[in-house]
């Protein structure tokens, strides 16, 4: 194996049960399917139960069982939790390590089945569902969430969170054996290098305006709204010269077109080039959201060189924090238009913000988050863990 790939997987078997893979579009599907290309890059082996999604093509190594639109949020799918199936799966595989990335009807199967088998079992927490259900008017379930939750994760050996402000809030409702996870960014996707003149052309934007972008899903539990109605008071103020850009697409984006000021572009969601190119045109990086656990857009956009506005709690607090972002009040669009108003009429500290975050992404490779996360698996299959 050359060196350069990091950590040895070499005997690693790894079963992933997940109710999230792609072709579904989102922070948790894009990094299982970069953990499974590094345990096969590092000479380990991965099978990936998960749910069906009729634009999947066809992979050996995954298999999809019957699934239905979740119901509060359609977006995702759900699967019966087929148990016996899954015990048949770790029987003919035989893996050393079963991991459930999700709590739902796949990773569930996945946790029943491991204990039959007597395989090592891990889990990894991606998803504040309790701040979900807030949004979707589901408060009744939160008196189950957390001991549900509590019960599935402590069922594993060990148990990773995206982010240190996660795994330190995990582990006061008692979960144990919290890890951090981190997540890396892909730097010859994501560097000021794809800035594009053209692109800038295309949203409105002059070689002196300033563009400030968003990334990500548009719905109501990623704060959209605070950022249409924030971003209404700057280009008020600062009519033509700031452009607002929103990359992705969810279910509050009839709504956001219908709320959003003029100066304000919607270009879809995007992938490969284009995304990579509509990062580095943007000058600021607005993300309003408090339900992440980690922030993988916020990521990418340091990475890109953007100055970043961001809340001031939450999990991205450990990436977008002083010098390298601007924090405004959570919840608060007055507060997040003052933010991205001081970074528009201060070049300077625009520069040096984006500088400053900059620096900091650099130090984020995904190679050095999977040489630290195959030795928690050597850890776990061992036989202390095992």
């Amino acid at each position: 194996m050359n060196p350069r790939e990091g950590v040895s997987a070499e005997g690693l078997r790894l079963a992933l049960f997940t109710d999230t893979w792609l072709p579904q579009v989102n922070g948790v599907s894009r990094t299982l399917d970069r953990l499974a290309h590094a345990i096969e890059k590092r000479g380990g082996e991965v099978r990936i139960v998960t749910t069906t999604d009729t634009a999947a093509t066809p992979d050996s190594r995954v298999e999809r069982w019957p699934s239905v639109p979740f119901w509060a949020y359609p977006d995702n799918r759900i699967a019966a939790p087929h148990a016996r199936r899954a015990l048949e799966l770790i029987e003919e595989w035989r893996p050393t390590l079963v991991h459930s990335a999700t709590e739902f009807g796949v990773g569930l199967a996945g946790l029943v089945a491991a204990r039959q088998a007597r395989v090592p079992f891990v889990t990894s927490y991606h998803t504040h569902f309790e701040r979900y259900i807030e949004y979707y008017g589901l408060g009744w379930l939160n008196a189950i969430a957390w001991p549900f939750l509590r019960w599935f994760h402590n069922a594993g050996s060990l148990t990773w969170a995206p982010s240190g402000v996660v795994a330190a809030e995990l582990a006061e409702h008692g979960f144990r054996n919290v890890r951090v996870w981190s997540r890396g960014v892909e730097h010859e996707r994501f560097n000021p290098s794809f800035r594009s003149r053209d692109l800038r052309a295309r949203l409105g934007a002059a070689d002196d305006t300033v563009v400030v972008a968003y990334v990500g899903r548009i719905a109501p539990e990623k704060g959209i709204h605070v950022a249409i109605q924030g971003m209404r008071e700057v280009l008020a103020r600062n009519a033509g010269r700031v452009v607002f850009a929103l990359a992705g697409d969810g279910p509050a984006e009839a709504d956001c077109r219908a709320a959003a000021p003029d100066g304000t572009v919607f270009a879809g969601r995007l992938t490969g080039r284009a995304l990579s190119e509509f990062y580095a045109s943007a000058d600021v990086f607005v993300f309003p959201s408090v339900t992440e656990t980690f922030g993988n857009v916020v990521l990418e956009a340091m990475a890109s060189g953007l100055a970043v506005v961001a809340p001031d709690v939450g999990a991205t607090t450990e990436l977008a924090a002083p010098p390298r972002a601007a924090q405004f009040r959570a919840g608060d669009a007055a507060s997040l238009a003052a933010r991205v108003e001081s970074l528009v009429v201060d070049a300077p500290l625009r520069r040096a913000i984006a500088s400053a975050a900059l620096e900091e992404a650099a130090g984020r490779t995904w190679d050095a988050v999977f040489d630290r996360l195959i030795a928690d698996y050597r850890e776990a299959t061992g036989p202390r863990r095992g």
